[in-house]
């Protein structure tokens, strides 16, 4: 009776390893499928790209010569708009003045120096050690707080607004809330987002939640509602936990198909890639790259078809390795061949870059 009984504890043990272990298993052959083929020649840049930007550009630590260094590097790319860090809030949803001290030089030295770049505000928050935003949007005088932020800087000379409130649950109407109460506030100005992953298939976002207790993923019915309130949105495809190239780069591309099918074209698309270095743990590091990122970005719009407001997102310029823009300009700029930018929309004059300011 006892070995009975410990046959059948085993079985079950065995069941619930072998279960978790196949549905890992088999997702990451389909990862792997996503990644195959080859992207066509005309999946790359047409001039719709990002740049996230750190906050020393606004607090006085960069000048007007790291402006024109910048400057040089922009016109190698396709990049049309970058979001520069002025937070982070306050956690009653104040953004004192102090916090981006030196904007208005930046922004004057800005539209003297790359004039056909818009610049928007990044805006976002500090979150506590459990992963929750330090400030409630669902306080109605801490959103409008928010919102009068939001207003002072465009008002200061601000193109628009980026948001980067992390992590935000599923379905959270708070934040939907924001969205609107912004546009009310800046008219007709940007207003763009960072947003999470999509849910790569129904019913993971749950358990993925629970395991690392927050929502990691948005299904694409919140995603829809986010778009809807927006006139950008940048996935952050990073930190997808993948541990080979492949599987990183099928893991993009699933993310670019699935927004596809759901961001009106007349709305911006961007692809978050990751030109960052600090994962904390070395497989991330090299798993996770730029190239890959836009590897996957191309066989996703590949198999859509010809789309102008597609586009990637660095992550970010402070971070960003010389290999980093060179992966960028090879595998999107130039769709992983050589010669000028003849896409679309397209900067024609791809020249030899510099090194971004640090």
């Amino acid at each position: 009776m006892l070995a009975l009984t410990t046959r059948r504890v085993l079985r079950i043990a065995a069941v619930v390893v072998a279960v978790p272990l196949a549905l890992g298993l088999a997702g990451a052959a389909a990862l792997r499928l996503q990644f195959a083929g080859t992207p066509a020649g005309w999946a790359r840049t047409t001039g719709h790209d990002a740049l996230w930007m750190g906050h020393a550009w606004v607090d006085g630590r960069r000048t007007e010569a790291d402006v024109r260094a910048l400057a040089v590097r922009l016109r190698a790319s396709g990049i049309r708009d970058v979001y520069v860090h002025s937070g982070p809030f306050k956690y009653d949803g104040t953004l004192p003045p102090d916090r981006y001290a030196n904007a208005g030089n930046f922004l004057k030295w800005w539209r003297k120096n790359v004039p056909g770049v818009r610049v928007s505000a990044w805006l976002g928050q500090t979150v506590n050690d459990n992963g929750k935003l330090h400030l409630s949007l669902a306080d109605t005088a801490t959103r409008a707080r928010v919102v009068a932020g939001a207003r002072d800087l465009v008002s200061l000379g601000f193109d628009g607004i980026h948001y980067d409130f992390e992590p935000v649950p599923d379905g959270d109407e708070s934040f939907l809330k924001v969205l609107r109460e912004t546009r009310q506030a800046i008219g007709d100005r940007p207003l763009s987002v960072a947003t999470q992953q999509i849910e790569p298939l129904t019913g993971m976002r749950a358990p993925a939640a629970l395991a690392i207790g927050h929502d990691k993923y948005w299904t694409p019915d919140y995603f829809r509602r986010v778009v809807g309130l927006t006139d950008q949105v940048a996935i952050m495809t990073y930190d997808s936990g993948t541990p080979l190239p492949s599987l990183y780069g099928g893991y993009v591309a699933r993310q670019a198909s699935l927004a596809l099918g759901l961001v009106p074209e007349d709305k911006t698309l961007l692809i978050g890639a990751p030109a960052y270095h600090d994962h904390g743990v070395a497989y991330l590091d090299w798993a996770e790259s730029v190239e890959n990122a836009a590897e996957g970005a191309r066989l996703a719009l590949s198999e859509h078809g010809p789309r102008t407001e597609f586009g990637l997102a660095l992550y970010v310029d402070f971070a960003a390795t010389e290999e980093d823009w060179r992966e960028y300009e090879r595998a999107w700029v130039r769709g992983g061949a050589g010669g000028s930018v003849e896409s679309s929309g397209g900067r024609p004059d791809v020249r030899t870059a510099v090194a971004p300011p640090r």
